[in-house]
């Protein structure tokens, strides 16, 4: 109702606007624009003309003559000055072609209503009609009174075609949902002993890790309508449509029931209230009606909200207490198991040779979310094609995680030898500062071959085992590793470069995390100086101490960082053979392997730090 309302209140607006808009231009414009044209000549030619015979028209007043010449099918009219002339009176009754008139103007009254009228209305009509039409479009309607009907896709199990099967390495996420799929199935048994179907489940996790997919494959699996909508589609130019959007769902929902709901990107709508009074707030009337609605509907009729997000916590509590979001089902980033079961149901869709390692590659990929590890089968699967193959093998799956990690290869970037030759003693000096620490991981690779990141090299590191929990002494060797390169610069070439920017920079967020958030500070003890925020998104931090304690941590971190940049020192100084010997082999090949690297470093023993 309150649609109709504000669709009328626009267009009365809109047709007074033209009104009145119309009216300035038939009193303003339309004067000048009917009004004929008057050129000014002298007395002289009026005689001449009037002897002639071709003036038609004469207006006589007390300081000027105005006139209508017409010869050869054109008409002028002009103006001269009035002379002192006593028989111009009847000289102008002799010639019979000669009308004399007090309104000179001649009006054609049909060309007036036509302009002045009919075709600035017709203009303003056309332009109401590409607006609405744009309004439409963008609310995802067909016309211009669709204002508030939800535009939710709306799909059956035949248009998802994902169950979950086609979900990997989310395993605890497909647990918590495997309830909602057997209430949907079988309502009967729950209805007995009194349970209700949880009304909501939130989805939260970093991106790419499969909230979507999971919302679509429990609809699959549950074989019932799936309506899925953007949070983003319920803000709208015009106070309460998205109102009116999230009612219009629900009630779509209910007729449709059993049916899933999915929302993404549900914060878009559901940022907490900061409780500044607001009566014409879209985004929080349109918050309040979906709070409203979930209230509203019967558990037990099988309509089941799943919502996804990855700023949980920017919602508002209301959204997540008990009764509107029952369940918070986290989807995390894969460990190992689930990495390697990613690879592989993404692999089915392309052909690969029968001897690949998923394991490998998966032990490469730390930290990967499924859409990025889909993105390397993909990557792997164009380089096949590039070399001319009709099948993916090893290789093109080891290359097409560097690509993701590091970019592409600049084959055409031209670098000096004695760059190159920097280079290869900078990667060398990671590899072996983390090669000679038993809380390391082991080397890789390491390669001098430019990518299009912006890397002019890097040495790969891969642990064995999946890892979970960081202990010190693996973040100071971290810290070690990440100062080698330019241990090494400092050690053979006497300078430093720009090219330990990057390794700088993760030296020094592991070192100030270690003082401010792990608890690993030998100052400050057990205590949180800095909080996290937007955890999926980058995990931004902030400080929550005074000034006087930052500086204390700032003298920390300085020093756990020097005592790191000095232990790597002093590993390449006790192996300053090897960091020859072996930077000379890396600028020979370019890219050599964790094995040849190590082949080499323990051709003779070392003692270990």
């Amino acid at each position: 109702m309150n649609n109709e309302k504000n669709y009328s209140k626009h267009i009365i607006v809109f047709i007074i606007s033209s009104l009145v808009l119309t009216l300035l231009m038939n009193i303003l414009v339309m004067p000048q624009l009917t009004k004929p044209k008057v050129e000014e000549t002298n007395y002289s030619f009026f005689l001449d003309k009037l002897e002639d015979g071709e003036i038609t028209l004469v207006q006589v007043k007390d300081n000027q003559i105005k006139f209508k010449v017409e010869s050869d099918d054109k008409k002028q009219v002009y103006v001269t000055g009035r002379m002192s002339d006593p028989n111009l009176v009847e000289r102008l009754h002799k010639d019979k072609n000669v009308v004399f008139t007090e309104n000179f103007e001649e009006r054609n009254i049909l060309l007036e209503f036509l302009v002045g009228w009919v075709l600035p209305l017709v203009f303003f009509i056309v332009l109401w009609n590409i607006l609405m039409k744009g309004m439409a479009k963008r609310m995802g309607g067909g016309n211009a009174m669709s204002f508030g009907k939800s535009n939710a896709k709306i799909y059956v199990k035949a248009q998802t075609g994902k169950t979950f099967a086609d979900v990997a390495g989310q395993d605890e996420a497909k647990e918590a949902l495997v309830e909602i799929v057997d209430f949907l199935h079988n309502p009967e048994k729950y209805a007995e002993i009194g349970a209700n179907l949880p009304k909501g489940a939130l989805l939260v996790g970093p991106p790419g890790t499969g909230k979507t997919l999971l919302a679509q494959a429990v609809a699959g699996e549950a074989e019932v309508p799936f309506f899925s909508i953007s949070g983003s589609e319920f803000v709208e130019m015009f106070v309460g449509m998205g109102a009116a959007k999230v009612r219009d769902l629900f009630k779509q929902a209910a007729e449709k029931a059993p049916c899933i709901v999915f929302i993404d990107e549900i914060d878009t709508i559901g940022k907490k209230r900061d409780g500044n009074f607001s009566g014409n707030d879209e985004r929080e009337q349109t918050l309040n009606q979906l709070l409203t609605e979930m209230d509203g509907f019967d558990g037990k009729k099988g309509v089941v909200i799943l919502a996804a997000t990855n700023r949980p916590e920017s919602l508002d509590p209301a959204l997540l207490r008990p009764g509107r979001f029952d369940r918070r089902i986290p989807a995390e980033l894969p460990d190992l198991n689930g990495r390697e079961a990613i690879l592989k149901v993404h692999a089915k869709k392309i052909k690969t040779e029968e001897n690949i390692d998923y394991n490998a590659i998966a032990r490469a990929t730390a930290g990967a979310s499924g859409a990025e590890l889909a993105n390397i089968i993909n990557e792997a699967a164009l380089r096949a094609v590039r070399n001319d193959r009709k099948v993916v093998n090893q290789s093109d799956l080891e290359e097409s995680v560097e690509v993701v990690i590091a970019g592409y290869q600049r084959k055409n970037a031209v670098i000096s030898q004695k760059e190159k030759e920097l280079i290869a003693y900078h990667e060398i000096g990671h590899a072996l500062v983390a090669a000679m620490q038993k809380a390391s991981a082991p080397v890789h690779k390491i390669t001098i071959i430019p990518r299009t990141s912006g890397a002019l090299g890097y040495t790969m590191q891969v642990d064995e085992d999946e890892k979970f929990l960081l202990t010190k002494e693996e973040a100071l060797a971290r810290i070690a590793t990440f100062t080698g390169g330019r241990s090494a610069e400092e050690l053979v070439f006497n300078t430093c470069t720009s090219g330990a920017s990057n390794d700088i920079e993760q030296a020094t967020k592991i070192a100030r995390a270690m003082v401010t958030r792990f608890g690993m500070s030998s100052t400050f003890d057990m205590v949180a100086l800095e909080t996290v925020t937007n955890q999926y998104l980058g995990g931004d931090t902030s400080l929550a101490c005074s000034a006087e304690t930052a500086a204390k941590i700032d003298t920390e971190v300085n020093d756990i960082v020097r005592k790191a940049h000095q232990k790597a020192q002093q590993i390449l100084k006790d192996n300053i053979d090897k960091l020859h010997e072996l930077s000379a082999f890396l600028l020979e090949k370019e890219t050599i392997t964790g094995e040849e690297f190590m082949a080499i470093l323990n051709k003779e023993s070392n003692n270990t730090l």
